[in-house]
């Protein structure tokens, strides 16, 4: 047997309908309307970050070479491994920043190399060993770190190892 009343009124996903009520949006308009103003962003172009294992710095040509390469594929921020420089210092080149950490021998040492642009927003370098470097560049909200390894491989003991990475979590 079928209710007439509730026949006339008609039914609807939100409930049964009346005059009063769109399909429950009365009820829910409160929540449509926004409770704060949107933030302004200001967009900027992307920025390209990448690491290359250079096996040397220390012959001639190939600082130009990594300059070449970081303009051809549009690299912003170029890490380094296996540098090969004695000392640590910053060098500028064509409006190119390089930071590097190296040992007292011309074997493993990182870097760090900035195109122009970027360089400018340099703010400083640390270098704790031949094998972490840390720049600060600044930028909004906050600065930026980035850290530059040349993790010791599986030939290496498990003492260096353990040794890399106590040093890396202190960095």
């Amino acid at each position: 047997m079928v209710n007439k009343s509730n026949h006339k009124k008609g039914n609807s996903v939100k409930g049964v309908l009346d005059k009063n009520t769109s399909l429950g949006r009365d009820c829910h308009a409160g929540q449509v309307a926004p409770d704060r103003h949107l933030a302004t962003v200001q967009k900027s172009a992307p920025m390209k970050i990448a690491t290359w294992n250079v096996r040397t710095l220390n012959q001639k040509g190939k600082f130009e070479n990594v300059k070449i390469e970081m303009t051809r594929m549009k690299v912003d921020i170029l890490g380094l491994a296996e540098v090969r420089w004695k000392g640590a210092d910053m060098i500028t080149s064509d409006g190119y920043k390089m930071v590097f950490s190296g040992g007292n021998l011309h074997e493993r040492g990182v870097g760090i190399m900035l195109t122009p642009n970027i360089a400018k927003s340099l703010k400083g370098f640390w270098p704790v060993s031949d094998k972490i470097i840390v720049t600060t560049l600044s930028s909004k909200p906050f600065d930026t770190n980035i850290i530059q390894v040349y993790a010791p491989t599986t030939d290496h003991d498990d003492t260096e190892v353990e040794a890399f990475y106590e040093e890396l979590t202190a960095t």
